[in-house]
């Protein structure tokens, strides 16, 4: 089907008129996102990894296959759905690379998800969509409607779905102070974080990389402590991924969305780089996307653990809502008081 035509499928089950177009050309990111952003605004959960700036950068690195990015529109042209769709090798799924982007779903305006839904299962059944041979939608939030709608409407066509747990976020729902924070910790954990702050108080400090001159040395040495952190994140760090990690950094410091934090070490300039996250700020939350440190030098004052912390206190002194771990249920997250939000796939198969 030509690029942003509509089908005007016929919704027999719906009393509202929806128009499906789908979008497949590379620039549909661009054109497209002053109506995304403007859906994503009224979206209950939103998230950085949902943006057409985040989506059009990891389907310009790892995008595969053929791009189907399905809008959904009233009779009056309103957009009220958007599912960032790609099909490859007869798996139709989510255009971003799941294995970076940590939360994925279908966008879809509140009081429109049964009509959005049923319009996205009749383009599924019809046929404009394309040759896809089961769905796979990854990194979906277990409270979204894509479970609670178009898993079921999906089943009325007497398809198989699943929806299995695929990962959690462990998140801090940050309080008013840094003193609320730490009593929300279990005593030996905050005695510990304690005790590490005090001991790396006088021979550290926390620098956070803004200068846009400097960026990309900044992400340099960001991937040199994360390469040497621990073997699974040298082995991650291709050359290719590198690349990736480098223009994304542009594009999320633009955006005013980049937080790149190291703890310095030292008495004298230049100060020693120990520990480093790269973060995101989105939504007025903290994103804690990546991380890396030396495990050999300085470790006696545990500079991940005394960053990880300085941050939380920062977001506090900055007001925001909640500091989100993102994927994985490493033992840190908890005893720095992450609460998990959990993550499924909808997998479906025609009958």
């Amino acid at each position: 089907m030509p690029t942003g035509l509509s089908s005007r499928l016929p919704l027999s089950d719906n009393p509202h008129r929806m128009h499906i177009r789908v979008h497949t050309q590379a620039d549909s990111f661009e054109r497209l996102a002053p109506e995304w952003r403007a859906l994503q605004q009224q979206l209950t959960f939103d998230s950085l990894f949902y943006t057409p700036e985040w989506q059009q950068l990891t389907w310009q690195e790892f995008g595969r296959g053929e791009l189907q990015i399905v809008t959904v529109h009233d009779d009056a042209g309103a957009l009220i759905a958007l599912a960032p769709l790609a099909l490859h090798e007869g798996v139709l799924g989510f255009a971003a690379y799941k294995e970076i982007s940590d939360y994925l779903d279908v966008l879809v305006s509140p009081g429109h998800e049964t009509a959005a839904h049923g319009a996205l299962r009749d383009w599924l059944a019809g046929p404009d969509a394309p040759a896809w041979q089961s769905l796979s939608l990854t990194n979906i939030i277990e409270s979204s409607s894509t479970f609670g709608i178009l898993a079921d409407v999906l089943r009325t066509q007497g398809w198989q779905v699943e929806t299995p747990v695929e990962d959690v976020c462990p998140i801090i729902a940050l309080p008013d102070t840094f003193d609320a924070y730490l009593a929300m910790l279990d005593g030996k954990e905050r005695r510990e974080l304690q005790r590490k702050l005090r001991r790396a108080a006088e021979e550290s400090r926390v620098v956070i990389a803004d200068d846009p001159r400097t960026l990309e040395s900044d992400v340099r040495d960001f991937l040199a402590l994360m390469k040497a952190s621990m073997v699974s994140k040298s082995t991650f760090m291709t050359p290719e991924m590198e690349l990736f990690f480098q223009k994304m950094a542009a594009v999320m410091q633009q955006a005013g969305w980049l937080q790149l934090a190291f703890l310095e070490v030292g008495d004298e300039e230049p100060r020693t780089r120990a520990a480093a996250y790269l973060n995101f700020i989105y939504d007025n939350n903290v994103l804690v996307y990546n991380s890396g440190l030396d495990p050999l030098k300085y470790s006696h004052i545990s500079p991940g653990q005394v960053l990880i912390a300085k941050l939380i206190e920062r977001a506090i002194g900055e007001k925001r809502r909640l500091f989100d771990f993102l994927q994985g249920n490493e033992s840190y997250k908890y005893g720095l008081g992450g609460k998990d939000v959990v993550l499924r796939t909808l997998d479906a198969k025609k009958a």
